[in-house]
């Protein structure tokens, strides 16, 4: 029983290694900008943080829905990074996952909104070596709690897989994980309106979190427990501030009618949850 448990995760392995250096091609039909896993929008891997020095995890188990575990090593990603990777992963869908896409950072800069100043060109660099930094572990769950897959149990798994910079000719380049394919599988992923989303305010990053999070279902009417949101969004503050500030963010989505009505209610449990109702539900 020992040996074939041994063969196993030595196939296992073997299959991982296989899937993270074959270069792929990953087809997202549909978007030009703006596509994310639904596994990743629904985790606190990319939380509205404060600005100054950020937590830094290691192995940590980060907060999902019951469908998914994900552990992560690295600097907490706020939704500025989560821009930059929605938008490296659109600039690189002519390309095989797994091979140089050269970057034009300026054009990327104005994608995102920014200047093209020094201080863009240096948190940009900044923050790439960062999410090249970063790794993490994903287990997807069947209902049965049987694992569907794993990404970066036997080979680490980098938000950006590698970069590079040529000094002289200021030229960057960058690449991405074959694995990104099997993560946007099966459709599970969703498509964002980067439009109305480079459109939310600054200061307005929750907006932002709950706008990738109820992308996340076509459900006309979504329900959430505060608490549940509270870990998410890696507050640390009280639960009244916690409630002041989400309410600043769901009249934001008003504002941009990403969401057209809101309300704080008790679950059937008694716990405070929030309600939010898309556009083409009726409150």
């Amino acid at each position: 029983m020992a040996w074939i448990k041994q063969k196993a995760a030595e196939v296992a392995e073997q299959a991982e290694q296989r899937a993270a250096n074959e270069p792929r091609q990953m087809f997202l039909p549909g978007f030009d900008i703006g596509a994310f896993p639904n596994h990743l929008n629904r985790s606190s891997l990319i939380a509205p943080i404060a600005r100054g020095k950020r937590k830094f995890h290691r192995q940590a188990v980060m907060v999902t829905r019951r469908d998914c575990v994900l552990e992560y090593t690295g600097e907490q990603l706020d939704e500025a990074d989560g821009d930059l990777i929605m938008a490296l992963i659109a600039f690189a869908q002519p390309f095989r996952l797994g091979t140089s896409v050269p970057l034009n950072r300026a054009k990327l800069l104005r994608r995102l909104k920014r200047s093209t100043g020094k201080h863009d060109y240096e948190w940009l660099h900044r923050r790439i070596k960062a999410l090249t930094e970063a790794t993490l572990f994903l287990e997807a769950k069947k209902p049965d709690g049987s694992t569907r897959y794993s990404i970066g149990k036997t080979v680490s798994f980098r938000i950006i897989a590698a970069f590079s910079y040529d000094d002289e000719a200021e030229t960057y380049s960058y690449s991405l994980d074959p694995r990104w394919v099997q993560i946007f599988g099966n459709r599970e992923y969703s498509l964002i309106d980067w439009d109305k989303r480079m459109q939310i305010g600054r200061g307005q990053d929750m907006a932002k979190t709950l706008q990738r999070l109820v992308a996340t279902s076509a459900d006309p009417v979504q329900r959430y427990a505060l608490d549940w949101l509270k870990g998410k969004m890696e507050y640390g503050g009280r639960m009244r501030d916690f409630r002041d500030a989400l309410a600043r963010a769901v009249r934001e989505l008003e504002r941009l009618e990403i969401i057209t009505a809101h309300k704080v209610e008790d679950s059937t449990r008694g716990n405070p949850q929030l309600a939010l109702w898309l556009p083409e539900a009726v409150a």
